[in-house]
């Protein structure tokens, strides 16, 4: 009797447990939750994360991620309004705001976010379609995520969903028209290079003929200078020459005669040649004759 009382207290604690344990759920502070019974919404858990109580079997609990999802799309080539073609990869970064309405309209994420996907899609045509290149690429791009932003804000509004934030990752031209660019590019740069040059060599051109110009005037200048100081040293030494055969001609001759013959008796020393000479003849002349004529007083 006994042991079958323990029995069946035992089963009604088993039974308890597993009923206590159907009927508990945790909701998570990275998550918020709808209960369904029967399929239709009973109520919803998204402030306060805690363990809360179901129905067994009657109820269903629908989970949703609380923190922000990001959602990648496939570049998109998009014309601007100069007509460049742009391939644009961008992302969005959005959260479940309202889970009743979340569930209602779209269920499960994986439906969020091919819906979240068009909207994105077509509001980067849209915006990006009505801008310029430079205004893509460079001057105007955190105001175009702005308003992209607003526009898929204001269409997923009904799915229970805010967009955090929408960023261009990257915005390239197509390949065909980057190398079609880039050679331009280089061709330009070539161009320009060639320019360069080309200046290059005729301001070189003109230093030089600038300098050659001005070294031939002060050759020129000192030519002239040279000649001039050659020419009043001539004149002197003409000069001094002029007075010594005025004080006395004899020894003038004789002065000038001895340099012509030291001239001509030095010859080219690389030679080795020799000169023979009678003792009448020559400078032995002038020594005999001024040796004569300085003995005949004597005699």
């Amino acid at each position: 009797m006994i042991r079958g009382l323990f029995a069946f207290l035992f089963v009604l604690a088993v039974l308890a447990g597993i009923g206590v344990f159907l009927s508990a759920f945790i909701v998570h502070q990275t998550e918020q939750a709808i209960v369904l019974r029967f399929g239709k919404i009973e109520r919803e858990i998204s402030d306060k994360p805690g363990l809360y109580w179901r129905v067994p079997v009657m109820d269903e609990v629908v989970y949703f991620d609380k923190r922000i999802l990001d959602l990648d799309i496939e570049p998109q080539e998009v014309i601007t309004s100069d007509q460049k073609r742009l391939v644009v990869d961008a992302f969005a970064r959005f959260r479940i705001t309202d889970p009743l309405t979340f569930y209602q309209r779209v269920r499960t994420e994986e439906r969020a976010r091919n819906r979240l996907g068009t909207f994105l899609e077509a509001a980067l045509r849209r915006v990006l379609g009505g801008a310029t290149f430079t205004d893509v690429v460079r001057d105007k791009r955190e105001t175009l995520m702005a308003s992209i932003n607003g526009q898929v804000n204001t269409e997923a509004d009904d799915l229970g969903i805010r967009v955090i934030d929408v960023r261009i990752r990257r915005a390239d031209l197509p390949e065909a028209n980057s190398e079609a660019i880039y050679r331009r590019m280089q061709t330009e740069r070539q161009q320009e290079a060639a320019e360069f040059r080309a200046e290059g060599a005729a301001a070189a051109n003109r230093i030089r003929a600038t300098a050659d110009r001005e070294a031939t005037i002060i050759k020129a200048e000192a030519t002239k200078k040279s000649e001039q100081l050659r020419g009043d040293g001539d004149a002197e030494r003409n000069r001094i020459f002029s007075e010594a055969f005025g004080r006395d001609a004899d020894f003038f001759k004789f002065y000038r005669r001895m340099q012509a013959w030291e001239k001509g008796l030095a010859g080219n020393p690389d030679a080795k040649s020799r000169m023979v000479l009678s003792p009448n003849s020559g400078p032995f002349k002038e020594f005999f004759q001024t040796e004569q004529s300085s003995g005949s007083p004597s005699n």
